[in-house]
């Protein structure tokens, strides 16, 4: 099984001064759930090279089992010094393609053509698709043939337009990935700020926050589809919308504890 992670290139916070990139926890996480259950990881970028690091994501707030694994691994640590350039990647060289987050990819994936394609290409090829907190912003250029927006009808969600007041850059962001997602006709539902929220559509797996990442759970061995949802869900607590149980319609939020609410 191989996985193409795509980072941003994009280290500038807007007008601000301020750098940005990628969420550390967010790609770390994943990477080495992925890797420790025994898959391939392929890491690209727009330009190549070196993937920045958001700092607020290096701040102590920030770290957790995952990140300092990270920060002690030489290895991985030059993964992200020399990705692969995005357009030399295909589709058909791989089974999924996941989007870690950060503040970076509002600027530069949202309006990458060739991530767009890889992302219909990895789709049309019935390959999963997944996106976590800002990255669900990279859906925004994305269209099928007949013009339509990728996530249109599709139930999904992402850094909510609340959480990203709480961080203060609502007015240094290119735009709101809450509101983008609801402009292009995705069936957008989230929950408490920071909470713990992801959504399943089919192929199409998105979650909220970091807090989806934060706690690493036990090696799996099975299909891939199943590892690539614990990777969005904690062991506890969880929350998430599976639309494969409505025919994609409208689901439910179910809770692990069993309950069900109407989905938001």
């Amino acid at each position: 099984m191989k996985i193409l992670f795509v980072v941003t290139s994009h280290d500038e916070l807007g007008d601000t001064g301020h750098k940005t990139g990628f969420w550390v926890e967010e790609f770390a996480a994943p990477y080495y759930k992925f890797t420790d259950a025994g898959y391939e990881v392929v890491v690209a970028t727009p330009k190549g090279g070196q993937a920045p690091i958001d700092p607020n994501s290096e701040a102590p707030s920030a770290q957790t089992e995952s990140t300092k694994r990270y920060y002690n691994d030489a290895k991985v640590q030059d993964v992200i010094a020399h990705t692969h350039k995005l357009d030399e990647m295909n589709a058909s060289d791989f089974d999924a393609i996941f989007y870690p987050g950060g503040h970076g990819p509002l600027w530069d994936l949202a309006n990458d053509a060739k991530s767009a394609q890889l992302i219909l290409d990895f789709y049309n090829a019935g390959k999963l698709v997944g996106a976590v907190c800002h990255a669900p912003g990279v859906f925004k250029n994305v269209k099928f043939d007949n013009g339509g927006p990728f996530v249109k009808g599709k139930n999904v969600t992402g850094f909510t337009n609340t959480e990203e007041a709480a961080v203060k850059l609502t007015d240094v962001v290119p735009f709101l990935v809450e509101d983008e997602l609801k402009s292009l006709g995705g069936n957008y539902s989230k929950t408490e700020d920071w909470g713990i929220h992801v959504v399943e559509d089919g192929l199409l797996i998105t979650g909220q926050n970091p807090a989806l990442v934060r706690r690493c759970c036990r090696k799996d061995d099975r299909p891939f589809k199943i590892i690539i949802k614990k990777t969005f869900l904690r062991n506890e607590n969880i929350i998430y919308v599976d639309a494969t149980a409505t025919g994609g319609r409208n689901g439910h939020v179910k809770s692990s504890n069993g309950g069900i609410r109407p989905g938001s």
